[in-house]
């Protein structure tokens, strides 16, 4: 395993992985599930609310830093969402865009979580079984994952939820999310180590003691560790949202299985 990510082939996955790719030159991940048949489930900002349709055209679902094609040859159906949504299915070619494929590992030791010096690559919290990770976000697919929040509810939060069920209770501060909470902690611990500078004077030192309190900052907001999170069936999440009753469901159930199929 690698200190900054797990970069793997695409005939390494496998459906209901969490996948991820690279955007602006390392700066930020763009996160999303592999649900088979080189489609992928992803959440991202909104945009162009008022389609009118669940398949915009791709012109206008088109950015290249969230997967979005400007045209599709490979999926006729890449780009779908439902309206009012920022959940999609793209093909995995267009989630990639020019990026590589990395593999976002989960049950990692806390050693391993530590060693790892970039957040947003792997989580302490353990995997439900891919038929259950494909479900939810096939699921939410039909039936959205709320609005996008860079730090509360982001793609990384989208794909963790997909993962473990798990939900943080209490919304107020940052999210699940590993990239979410690197940005935060690195400003934190530059604040809470800036009065050893006084005790430290060596420049080795300070920096050691930043890096420590860095790290630990990720630990404490890892999804496997946090104390306020909770388990959500994905159609309860439904129900606390004011989403579609049962008869309704089925009938996404059967819109996604087809989709996957295709």
């Amino acid at each position: 395993m690698g200190l900054l990510s797990n970069r793997v082939e695409r005939s390494e996955i496998k459906p209901g992985d969490h996948i991820y790719t690279y955007r602006a030159v390392f700066t930020y991940s763009h996160h999303g599930i592999f649900v088979g048949g080189s489609k992928v489930v992803h959440f991202r900002p909104e945009r162009n609310l008022n389609s009118g349709t669940g398949t915009s055209s791709n012109s206008d679902l088109y950015d290249s830093r969230f997967g979005l094609p400007s045209s599709c040859s490979t999926f006729p159906d890449c780009g779908f969402r439902q309206p009012n949504s920022g959940v999609v299915l793209s093909c995995l070619d267009c989630f990639l865009g020019k990026g590589s494929l990395y593999c976002f590992e989960y049950g990692v030791t806390p050693s391993v979580f530590l060693s790892r010096v970039r957040g947003g690559t792997c989580t302490t919290a353990t995997s439900d079984p891919p038929e259950i990770v494909i479900h939810r976000a096939m699921y939410l697919l039909q039936n959205g994952f709320g609005n996008y929040d860079v730090f509360q509810n982001n793609c990384e939060d989208f794909t963790l939820y997909c993962k473990t069920g798990l939900l943080i209770a209490d919304k107020q501060g940052v999210g699940g999310s590993g990239q979410a909470s690197s940005v935060i902690g690195a400003p934190l611990a530059a604040i809470l180590s800036s009065p050893l500078n006084l005790l430290m004077p060596n420049p080795v030192g300070v920096a050691t003691v930043t890096a420590g309190m860095y790290c630990m900052s990720r630990y404490a907001t890892d999804m496997g560790v946090r104390t306020d999170v909770i388990k959500v069936a994905v159609e309860d999440l439904a129900v606390n949202l004011g989403w579609p009753g049962p008869d309704k469901e089925v009938a996404d159930n059967e819109a996604s299985n087809q989709l996957i199929a295709m």
